[in-house]
């Protein structure tokens, strides 16, 4: 499993190498274990989360799935909970979208703080009513939870595929930049948040996102 991280300073870069970055128990197991590796970090941190090549995450592993109902179910049980358990995550949390970013991936994408997209190629897109695999109350809370109403419904009833500068003027990113610049400004962000007091951030982020991340099934004690 290629999800490595690695310390730029104060920021943690978690670096997502498996091609299209499919989401299974396996890869959602080791990001829950370097976030769990960087609980025991005292101290400034924050975190960027960013893929390499075409895709930053183009959703759940199907194929692996099969016809396996169980292994689906967790899968997007575990899912839930990590984006719950980003959306409080004691520390600032930057996702570098540095291609594609569908379905389950957009999804993840919710529970950071900040997102950077890749300006010239790549698509945000929830794409589940094309492919026949509706989302539950749950999945789309998390749209709803984080993005403008207006474009979390956009995103759920039509599949619509946003360019970066699409994404942006509608709320599902805060930034843009260069294929060569998203990361270095990820990075930058993150440093600059970094030495925010992570109690209390931990705090507010609980006010803000609490009572969703309990709804998606993890509640940090």
């Amino acid at each position: 499993m290629d999800i490595s991280v690695t310390q730029d300073g104060p920021v943690a870069v978690i670096t997502w190498n498996e091609g299209e970055n499919r989401i299974n128990v396996d890869s959602l197991g080791r990001l829950n274990e370097i976030l769990d590796e960087l609980d025991s970090i005292e101290g400034p941190l924050a975190i960027v989360l960013t893929g390499k090549g075409k895709f930053f995450c183009n959703g759940l592993d199907l194929e692996r799935f099969g016809t396996d109902a169980e292994q689906y179910r967790v899968t997007i049980e575990q899912l839930n909970r990590f984006i719950g358990r980003l959306l409080v995550y004691p520390a600032y949390t930057v996702a570098a979208l540095n291609g594609h970013t569908f379905a389950g991936g957009a999804l993840i994408s919710c529970g950071f703080d900040y997102r950077v997209m890749r300006a010239d190629r790549g698509f945000w897109c929830m794409n589940e009513v094309e492919i026949g695999l509706p989302l539950n109350e749950l999945l789309y809370s998390i749209l709803d939870n984080r993005l403008p109403r207006a474009t979390a419904i956009l995103a759920a009833t039509t599949a619509h595929r946003f360019t970066g500068q699409d994404a942006h003027a509608r709320g599902v990113v805060e930034a843009v930049a260069s294929e060569d610049e998203v990361l270095s400004h990820a990075l930058g962000v993150a440093d600059r948040f970094a030495t925010l007091n992570r109690k209390v951030l931990g705090i507010h982020k609980r006010i803000i996102h609490g009572a969703e991340a309990e709804r998606l099934g993890y509640a940090r004690s």
